[in-house]
């Protein structure tokens, strides 16, 4: 499959940064994590992120959520210190959403139940959630699998509706957890093109994480590699797999993204 990206976002302004790690160190029963390490995400920005079991990735989602403390180093979101925020006033205050590589809906509950029950969290007037649900329903083309319950859907269509309901909250920041996983190549396909749409129509910031190095790289705008707790490399999805350290460390020699 040729790159589905159009564009490429090359370039940032200095107060265009939305989240930052700043110096985090991570340590799980004396096993180094992650090392000094720093990463900014830039607003509207596609970035992914790649690397080896065990490097980190998922420790960085768990970070920018709350749900992990760093033993060393800060959490800056919008430009505020939140390190010590509880993770409750994070998704709120910074409008985070997160899809979960597993789960994420409730499978006893039909597609439109689904939505419903997540707008009514987060949305109190009753005239908002229908505008809200019926924007979705259309944005992701799910008319004819409204009243389908959750566990008779296919992996595509239960991705789709746990990405729609990360949206309900309006998030400026979206936190894409193995979306790649297990799905056929159509479907990743039809995911890659919703991620786009995420970036380009809602404005949003969207960090993908991802075994499937060649599906992340065909939609991102920006990639970076871990290793032994670290960024190795950091740059365009041509610039990572061309550089020296993550071929190496990471991809060999032969791994092409056409």
């Amino acid at each position: 499959m040729g790159l589905i990206k159009k564009f490429r976002i090359k370039s940032y302004k200095g107060d265009e940064t939305i989240v930052e790690l700043k110096n985090i160190s991570v340590l799980y029963n004396k096993r180094q994590i992650l090392d000094n390490l720093n990463l900014k995400i830039n607003r509207q920005e596609i970035l992914g992120m790649l690397g080896p079991n065990g490097v980190g990735k998922s420790t960085i989602f768990n970070l920018i959520t709350g749900l992990k403390s760093p033993n060393y180093g800060e959490v800056i979101i919008d430009g505020i210190n939140c390190t010590n925020l509880p993770i409750n006033e994070r998704f709120t205050k910074f409008k985070l959403g997160l899809v979960p590589q597993y789960g994420g809906l409730i499978h006893d509950l039909s597609l439109i139940d689904n939505l419903k029950l997540v707008a009514e969290i987060h949305i109190k007037e009753k005239e908002l959630r229908v505008q809200k649900i019926n924007k979705l329903i259309s944005q992701f083309e799910f008319d004819a699998l409204l009243n389908i319950k959750g566990k008779h859907l296919s992996g595509g269509q239960k991705k789709k509706l746990v990405i729609a309901m990360s949206l309900i909250n309006d998030p400026k920041i979206l936190l894409l957890d193995e979306p790649f996983a297990a799905l056929d190549i159509l479907t990743i396909k039809m995911l890659q093109e919703v991620i786009l749409n995420l970036q380009s129509t809602e404005e949003i910031s969207v960090v993908v994480c991802d075994h499937q190095a060649r599906d992340l790289l065909n939609c991102v705008d920006r990639a970076i590699i871990l290793s032994n707790g670290k960024i190795i490399a950091s740059g365009s999805p041509n610039e990572v797999i061309s550089d020296k350290n993550a071929k190496n460390q990471y991809f060999g020699d032969e791994f092409n993204i056409s």
